[in-house]
């Protein structure tokens, strides 16, 4: 086992996000206080639909996924970064890197199949609105919250398993704030071009094939919206849906800038500003863009908020 090898064992070194001048520590500041706003918004979001029964629907089960694993992806990666940076030092151990890189990608992953699965939700919800209860069930909202976490794990397992096998090279100096894959990868000594062919492939069914589904289901609803002779009914679907595209847009347009790309067309300036985006302002604005713009999320805050006063 690679575990049981010294030289596999050795220290990573995290380059980080920010150095030691006034603009970047106003930048970092910055960055705490957005990460505290997502840990706040995600937390109340998970329990507000755990505590208000009309939102235990499958709809807002899946919703409340999604904000766990925004929850997880942002503790994942930025109290480490703070940690390294309030204290000068710029070293994560061998396993904190491992388990960070299977975290991450099995987060990111499950975020993916997840938003693709949400898609069909909308789908009953606006094209069969009469069998809503039976194609969507609590049964088939916890098999697909399921599907999404256990499918996505086993990918990154595999995954990060291959990648710590390879020996690495030189300072084992990551240029990142976090153990992502691209940039842990350079590291590695020989050629793994199998490897990245292979996990290049992965990308493309974690990422392709869910736009594929979220573009047929949203396709059938946009013909669905079209044929509804009512202006209410249409703008009622309209809302319904502008959320979960918003959020789909943010996240899939991120990751695909981040792991579609060719290797040599890569810097880590550019995968450092991915990272940022998808990891850090995604998790961030997906709490907010549900609450404001869903009535049913904002009435049960107002109802809990009177409950509490009363």
């Amino acid at each position: 086992m690679w575990l049981g090898n010294q030289t596999y064992l050795a220290d990573f070194i995290l380059e980080g996000l920010f150095d030691d001048s006034p603009a970047h520590l106003f930048l970092f500041g910055l960055t705490m206080v957005v990460f505290l706003v997502a840990v706040s918004g995600n937390t109340l979001t998970i329990l507000l639909i755990c505590v208000d029964h009309g939102l235990h629907t499958p709809m807002y089960f899946l919703l409340s996924q999604l904000s766990l694993m925004d929850l997880m992806h942002v503790s994942t990666t930025i109290p480490k970064m703070a940690t390294n940076y309030l204290s000068g030092k710029k070293s994560i151990s061998s396993v904190g890197c491992t388990t960070q890189h299977f975290l991450y990608l099995s987060l990111g992953g499950a975020e993916c199949l997840l938003l693709a699965l949400m898609s069909y939700d909308r789908y009953v919800a606006i094209c069969h609105p009469l069998r809503y209860t039976v194609l969507m069930s609590r049964k088939v909202g916890l098999m697909m919250a399921v599907t999404s976490w256990l499918g996505a794990s086993l990918n990154s397992l595999i995954h990060t398993v291959i990648l710590m096998h390879f020996p690495f090279c030189g300072t084992r100096k990551i240029h990142h704030f976090y153990c992502e894959y691209p940039a842990v990868v350079k590291l590695v000594c020989g050629d793994v071009t199998l490897y990245e062919t292979t996990v290049y492939i992965c990308s493309i069914v974690l990422l392709l094939l869910p736009i594929i589904l979220v573009s047929t289901s949203y396709g059938f609803i946009l013909h669905s919206v079209i044929e509804m002779r009512s202006a209410g009914s249409k703008r009622n679907a309209f809302a319904t849906c502008s959320s979960h595209l918003i959020v789909v847009s943010l996240w899939f347009g991120a990751c695909i800038f981040s792991y579609m790309r060719p290797r040599s067309q890569r810097t880590p300036l550019q995968d450092k500003v991915g990272s940022v985006f998808y990891s850090i302002i995604t998790p961030t604005l997906n709490p907010l863009i549900y609450t404001l713009r869903n009535k049913d999320v904002a009435k049960a805050l107002r109802r809990v908020m009177r409950r509490e006063v009363t």
